[in-house]
């Protein structure tokens, strides 16, 4: 299987800070944005446009396989055959022969048996807004997820922790301070995985495919805390990869409620210093720990 290859995630600038009367000229740091498309085949087909998304580089094979399991269209380890940059043409039009390039901006992900898609990708652009049908959205998540089973129980002194300790080991925001962060525990708080990204989904999906990567799926036995606010793609992402807890420093959407409970999953919001909300199935909350 290719590497991933270490791209930039932030990017110099030069700024003109404005305090009281002065004004001072300083360099600063920002976050990188950039589009990737997804491309998906099976074995003899010619890769098809998947996605595309804005993401910050790094991790690039993690957020297109993550992404291509969350959506259903892989189902596991097994059936990954490669991740690669894409190999172009350095110039348009330049003759069959002709040296190969790589696009870091274009991942293709082959699989091992046949991808029949039948869908655009324009849906998923659709997906990150909210003009969804939320009933159809969710019998569609239910269709592909079954509900979380029972258990584990996490202490409430361990949640109103983990704030803390994502921020402290979010690095890219500490150079810019304009990006999202997904971070996995353990139920007894240990950090054991954290990815940064400028969109919250992709932040997700790079945690969800690193663990693929890892054949460590499903994710049973963590918590997940998500830096901003919790969306339907975020518990419809978190369920399919089998976390049963997610936790977030801001607010649910009324969607992501309705889901997390007919998913079974306990749904945590405004986790901040000791306090938090609990929206869905507070008994893998014990209160008194």
């Amino acid at each position: 299987m290719s590497h991933d290859v270490v791209r930039r995630p932030t990017t110099p600038a030069r700024v003109l800070v404005l305090e009281g009367e002065h004004a001072s000229d300083r360099p600063d740091t920002l976050v990188t944005e950039e589009p990737m498309e997804i491309r998906l085949h099976g074995p003899g087909e010619t890769p098809q446009a998947l996605a595309v998304t804005m993401r910050t580089p790094g991790h690039d094979f993690e957020l297109a396989v993550g992404f291509a399991f969350t959506e259903g269209l892989l189902r596991g380890c097994d059936e990954l055959d490669t991740v690669a940059y894409c190999l172009q043409p350095a110039e348009p039009g330049a003759p069959s022969d002709a040296p190969l390039t790589q696009e870091y901006n274009i991942v293709t992900i082959a699989l091992r048996r046949p991808v029949s898609l039948d869908v655009s990708p324009r849906r998923f652009v659709a997906n990150a807004s909210c003009g969804l049908c939320g009933k159809a959205t969710i019998d569609d998540i239910e269709v592909r997820c079954e509900p979380l089973p029972d258990g584990p129980v996490v202490g409430r002194s361990v949640l109103t922790s983990l704030p803390k300790l994502l921020r402290d080991a979010q690095t890219v925001f500490d150079a810019t301070g304009g990006l999202h962060a997904s971070a996995l525990f353990t139920t007894d708080g240990e950090l054991t995985l954290l990815r940064e990204d400028i969109g919250r989904h992709n932040a997700l999906d790079k945690v969800v495919g690193r663990t693929l990567l890892d054949d460590a799926l499903p994710l049973s036995d963590h918590v997940l805390l998500v830096s901003g606010r919790v969306s339907f793609e975020i518990v419809q992402k978190s369920a399919v990869a089998g976390i049963p807890i997610v936790c977030a420093v801001s607010a649910p959407s009324s969607l992501a409620v309705d889901a997390a409970r007919r998913l079974g999953q306990t749904l945590v919001g405004f986790v901040r210093g000791d306090r938090a909300n609990v929206y869905t199935h507070p008994e893998r909350v014990d209160l008194a720990s």
